[in-house]
């Protein structure tokens, strides 16, 4: 059995992240799931939420909005329509597309709901990611 998993994630706009780690609990659509090396092979679909990985026996966090993750002798690698390390996240754009997602969920006049609670969510999420980044950090 493998000690390690190779990590992948990419997404339409290139790799975000390719490393070895030694565990991977990333945002399934039907809950988390965690993989270690030697898991069973299974592809799944993701939700937006946090993917936390670790290295050395040391955590890190990245953003994934939506996507698949297929797991194959010790590979997991996940196709999601953006990811963002925590280092990469911009928290001012992020604080300002919360601002603009829950505006738009105020008025709730000729707006496309779903839409605007999924931007919602994803600069929620995003902000997240950044505050656990920085707690582990301290």
């Amino acid at each position: 059995m493998a000690e390690s998993l190779r990590l992948e994630i990419v997404t339409p706009y290139g790799p975000v992240l390719q490393e070895e780690v030694d565990e991977v609990v990333a945002p399934g659509s039907e809950g988390e799931f965690g993989v270690l090396p030697g898991h069973v092979p299974f592809v799944t679909t993701l939700k937006i939420g946090i993917l936390t990985y670790k290295k050395a026996g040391t955590a890190r966090y990245v953003f994934v909005n939506s996507g698949y993750a297929e797991v194959k002798d010790d590979r997991i690698l996940i196709l999601a329509d953006s990811a963002e390390r925590a280092e990469d996240i911009d928290v001012e754009r992020a604080k300002a597309a919360m601002k603009r997602a829950e505006e738009r969920l105020k008025r709730q006049d000729s707006i496309d709901f779903a839409r605007a609670q999924a931007a919602l969510q994803r600069a929620v999420t995003r902000l997240e990611v950044v505050e656990k980044a920085r707690r582990k950090a301290s």
